[in-house]
C-alpha cells in the first residue's frame, strides 16, 4: 500500500527552530501554527499508519486515529528539552493508534493472573536471595510446581509498556532519561521510525521472545548460553531464535 494512499498533500520539512517556534506559539493558543505543524508533520502519521494497515482496518481511519497522537505530541511537547519533536511524536502516534487497536479487541486481565503474576515475584525474590543470583524461568516453574508457559503469560499480562521518559542510566543524581538516546541516535526521520516501530514489535513480543533477542543480540551470549538461562535445549533456542526473527520481519514489513 502506498504510504500516501489518502492523497494527502506532503508539506517540507521544517527546520527544528522553525518547528519549536511554531510549538511554542501553538502550546500559547495559535490555531495558524497548530494547523501548520500538523500540515508539516502529516508524513510521520502516515508512516506510522502504514505499519499497522495490514491489522483488517481501515487505513483512512487509522490515519485519523494517529492524527489525534500528533495532536497530543504538539500540546505536550516539553521546549526545554533537547529533543527533535519528531522523536517525541512518533511514539505518542504509535501509542494512539496502537491503543485504539487494543481497545477495539480489549482483554482484560483476570484477578487470578494478577495474583499469580505477584506470587511469581515473590518467589523469584525468594530464590534470587537463596541462589544468589536471578532464578531461571524453569527454576521458577518447578519451585511452583507449574507449567513455564504459565510463567510467562501471566508476566506477560500485567506487563507495563516502557515510557519513553523511562530512566536507562542514573548516577549520582544525573540520569539519562530513552527519549535522550532516541534523540541522540537519530539519523533522519525515515531511520527513527524504523527503529520506533522496531521498539514497538519488540515491546508487543512475550516475555521469553524478548529475553531471547536480549541474550542474543544486545548481550552477545551464544545460543547454548542462552539455553543454559532459560531452561531448554541449544536445539530448542535455535528454533525460538529462527521464529522470533521471522515473526518480527513480517509485522515490520
Amino acid at each position: 500500500m502506498n504510504n500516501n494512499s489518502l492523497n494527502i498533500p506532503q508539506k517540507e520539512l521544517l527546520s527544528e527552530a522553525e518547528t519549536k517556534e511554531l510549538l511554542k506559539k501553538a502550546q500559547a493558543g495559535d490555531q495558524k501554527a497548530k494547523d501548520k505543524l500538523v500540515n508539516h508533520n502529516v508524513k510521520l502519521v502516515l508512516k506510522v499508519a502504514h505499519r499497522f494497515a495490514n491489522k483488517n482496518y481501515d487505513y483512512e481511519e487509522l490515519f485519523q486515529i494517529g492524527s489525534i497522537g500528533l495532536l497530543k505530541a504538539i500540546e505536550r511537547f516539553d521546549l526545554e528539552r533537547d529533543v527533535k519533536f519528531s522523536t517525541y511524536a512518533v511514539p505518542l502516534i504509535i501509542g494512539e493508534i496502537k491503543r485504539f487497536l487494543r481497545d477495539d479487541d480489549a482483554v482484560k486481565v483476570s484477578r487470578s493472573l494478577k495474583r499469580r503474576a505477584h506470587r511469581i515475584n515473590e518467589v523469584k525474590e525468594s530464590l534470587t536471595a537463596e541462589l544468589n543470583r536471578e532464578p531461571t524461568i524453569q527454576e521458577i516453574a518447578e519451585e511452583m510446581e507449574v507449567d513455564k508457559e504459565e510463567i510467562v503469560n501471566a508476566l506477560e499480562a500485567v506487563r507495563e509498556p516502557t515510557s519513553i521518559y523511562s530512566p536507562v542510566y542514573e548516577n549520582e543524581g544525573n540520569s539519562i532519561e530513552l527519549v535522550d538516546q532516541l534523540a541522540a541516535s537519530s539519523e533522519n526521520q525515515e531511520q527513527e521510525i524504523d527503529r520506533l516501530a522496531l521498539r514497538e514489535v519488540i515491546d508487543e513480543l512475550k516475555t521469553r521472545e524478548r529475553l531471547i533477542l536480549k541474550l542474543r543480540f544486545f548481550d552477545e551470549k551464544t545460543q547454548q548460553e542462552v539455553a543454559d538461562r532459560i531452561g531448554v535445549s541449544q536445539v530448542q533456542v535455535s528454533r525460538l531464535e529462527r521464529k522470533i526473527i521471522d515473526k518480527v520481519r513480517e509485522e515490520l514489513d
